[in-house]
């Protein structure tokens, strides 16, 4: 029997993405300490990076 799918509520998400956002931590490290995919973490920071293009440093 397949596991249950877990739910995180949009406050979650939103901390998780922080953490990595604001850190500079990798998507791995951060889920590792929340006990979470790195891929879904890494879906969530690609979706806020996607929403917030103004909030990523330029590439030179």
């Amino acid at each position: 029997m397949p596991a249950k799918r877990r739910k995180f509520s949009p406050q979650f998400k939103a901390e998780a993405v922080q953490m990595v956002v604001q850190t500079g931590r990798t998507v791995a490290e951060v889920a590792r300490d929340l006990g979470i995919n790195s891929t879904t973490l890494g879906n969530w920071v690609n979706t806020w990076k996607d929403e917030h293009p103004e909030a990523q440093p330029e590439e030179t």
